[in-house]
């Protein structure tokens, strides 16, 4: 059975002052296919590979082994395209049913493809894209696969673009994932992509990861069991709560907001940070927030949360008892932005600004730790870490950290892929 829960880390708010509250919303979808959704989805994949000159010999036989493999997980019913891009886009082979004849030719053409040119992703992204919405249908699984080993320097190159273009394709249905593959490519603006888009980023370090890491992002697309996952958040108007969880927020009318989650895989498990300010109310009054689950098939049937804050003395307030369930989660939220920060000043070369980073939230969270094991060696954990970002890192080390920071925000484990 799927299940939703809502915590906050304290019930009690401060009267007549401002207070920052924390709200942890956990789902967990189911672990078989329900009566509301007995078949697995049909897929509509386009993978999108770049074939720019960096990409020459290992890292492009090794994606075109990736598409082979990927393939094979594919039946009838689903749908591929392949795209090449490089300062040119080739359409391999368009949207086409995942035949064993159509596989076959599609690899035989892909044997034809070789390293050239610069970086057109956002070309490439686009043919890919435009292949799956000419055969795109309600009940299907929608994903270009974009693979890149450098930096987007044709065409449409500009972040926040690209990142609305995601955004564009995810509300038309169909979803984004990035794979980014050595140490030249943008990091930053692939998880913007992938976020913007519905989808998942992926640094692959070495290029015999590119089939294992392509493979499992195909792998959850067909173990989809809960489509377009949303949490609806209706609340008083004067709150104001914004997710610290890295999810896309949609406004409605005052008072009422969507945090666009997802698509979700069989057994998946999702946390979701938001953080609530109140404002000044006397003592004794109550403030609610009411949080729903839903997603496009109604396989999320699960009941509402309602939480309620009291606004108290500040005595009350220090004395109150504290979820520590719901504080760990936050700190290690506040931990992986902090790293996150620290990666870019790094790389900037501000070496005294990305200890400071790291240095600001160890100390947050020492001052409520109490005698709580978990977070004080959180806390401890990033003063240990002030010395690898004190001198400059290899590009490799910062992609590294940025990565595992990435997913620890996204409910990822530590190789992107979901947790189960």
């Amino acid at each position: 059975m799927p299940s939703f829960t809502a915590r906050t880390d304290r019930s009690l708010v401060r009267a007549e002052a401002r207070s920052t509250r924390y709200v942890l919303l956990q789902a967990t979808a189911p672990k078989r296919r329900t009566r509301r959704a007995p078949k697995r989805p049909p897929v509509n994949v386009a993978f999108v590979l770049d074939r720019s000159g960096s990409m020459a010999g290992t890292k492009l036989a090794l994606a075109k082994y990736a598409v082979e493999r990927a393939l094979t997980g594919l039946a009838p019913k689903d749908r591929f395209a392949v795209v090449t891009y490089d300062d040119h886009v080739e359409t391999v082979v368009g949207s086409c049913l995942a035949t064993p004849t159509n596989k076959t030719k599609a690899l035989l053409r892909l044997q034809d493809v070789d390293a050239r040119g610069s970086t057109d992703l956002h070309g490439g992204w686009t043919a890919g894209a435009d292949g799956i919405k000419a055969h795109i249908t309600p009940d299907g699984v929608n994903r270009c696969l974009l693979l890149t080993d450098g930096l987007a320097n044709v065409g449409l190159t500009d972040p926040p673009a690209l990142a609305a273009f995601a955004a564009d394709l995810r509300a038309s249905g169909i979803g984004t994932s990035t794979f980014g593959v050595g140490a030249d490519f943008n990091e930053v603006l692939l998880t913007a992509i992938a976020d913007a888009g519905g989808g998942h980023f992926y640094f692959v370090e070495r290029p015999e990861q590119i089939p294992d890491y392509m493979t499992s992002e195909l792998g959850e697309l067909l173990d989809t069991v809960a489509r377009e996952v949303t949490v609806e958040v209706k609340h008083a108007p004067e709150l104001e709560i914004e997710p610290l969880s890295p999810v896309a927020a949609a406004m409605g009318v005052p008072g009422i907001q969507r945090l666009l989650i997802g698509d979700l895989v069989v057994g998946q498990q999702v946390e979701v940070v938001l953080r609530v300010r109140f404002p000044d109310m006397p003592e004794g009054a109550h403030t609610t927030a009411f949080f729903t689950i839903g997603d496009r098939d109604g396989v999320l049937k699960a009941d509402g949360c309602t939480l309620a804050w009291e606004h108290a003395t500040h005595a009350a307030n220090d004395d109150q008892p504290r979820d520590r369930d719901v504080d760990r989660i936050v700190a290690r939220i506040h931990a992986a932005r902090a790293r996150t920060e620290a990666v870019r000043l790094n790389r900037l070369g501000e070496f005294s600004g990305a200890r400071r980073a790291l240095r600001g939230v160890a100390r947050r969270i020492a001052d409520y730790a109490g005698s709580d094991t978990a977070l004080q060696e959180l806390s401890a954990s990033l003063v240990a870490e002030e010395a690898a970002f004190s001198a400059r890192m290899s590009e490799l080390d910062r992609k590294r950290a940025y990565y595992r920071s990435s997913n620890m925000q996204r409910s990822r484990d530590p190789d992107g892929q979901a947790r189960r």
